[in-house]
């Protein structure tokens, strides 16, 4: 039998297991074509917040890049932070998916 290149692809379990990453971006996109647009630039981070969700959930799935992103949304606002804030390439230590506000970084300094 031919092996691919790339065995996750092929397989379909994890293909649905990939189902509620694509939902989670598939909004994002929708939001970045349809009311982005309307409402203009207004992010006070880079990258923006609908980058930043995109990523998130790209990397850690809707779950934990979901908790990510709302996080992030909470912290961009005028009294919030501002600046460079990255998507952390590992999640944090204590994160459980039965603990989901631990994914997300609630407070933050300003990285200017």
């Amino acid at each position: 039998m031919k092996q691919s290149a790339c065995e996750h692809c092929s397989n379909p379990i994890t293909g649905a297991l990939r189902l509620p990453r694509r939902f989670g971006r598939a909004l994002i996109w929708l939001y970045r074509h349809t009311l982005s647009p309307l409402v203009g630039y207004n992010c006070r981070h880079l990258p923006t917040c609908s980058v930043y969700g995109d990523e998130a959930i790209e990397r850690f799935g809707l779950w934990a890049g979901g908790w990510m992103t709302l996080a992030r949304l909470l912290r961009c606002n005028p009294f919030g932070t501002s600046g460079i804030d990255n998507v952390p390439l590992t999640a944090p230590q204590g994160a459980r998916w039965y603990l989901p506000w631990r994914y997300g970084r609630w407070r933050g300094v300003n990285a200017s």
